[in-house]
């Protein structure tokens, strides 16, 4: 299993309601397909460089996981056919980008 990094930015005008029914829905999927979940953050609504759909702002999700790479089709499939998601990007993670995420997930715990 590879390890796996997807950033997504949900749409702004959804309840708090509907965020947690998202990402639950991709983390379901993930966890149902035997993908095993490394951490999940929630980085709330920020601006976006140049609008999306009409929207300057967004909700964005981060998920890190390891997962089979076949997995990862039906993945971002699932992604495009959810008119919640603006966007999605993810991407695989080499030693050196596990070991960042792993010292990055330290700080936060330090600061909380």
């Amino acid at each position: 299993m590879k390890h796996y990094e997807t950033v997504f930015i949900l749409n702004p005008v959804l309840s708090e309601q509907q965020i947690k029914e998202t990402v639950s829905k991709f983390e379901d999927f993930l966890t149902s397909k035997g993908a095993q979940m490394v951490s999940k953050e929630d980085w709330g609504l920020k601006k976006l460089a140049y609008e999306i759909q009409n929207k300057k702002s967004g909700f964005y999700h981060l998920f890190e996981f390891k997962a089979p790479a076949e997995l990862l089709i039906a993945f971002e499939t699932e992604f495009r056919r959810d008119e919640r998601v603006m966007r999605f990007l993810t991407v695989a993670l080499d030693k050196h980008a596990v070991a960042w995420a792993e010292r990055r997930r330290e700080k936060l715990k330090t600061k909380a």
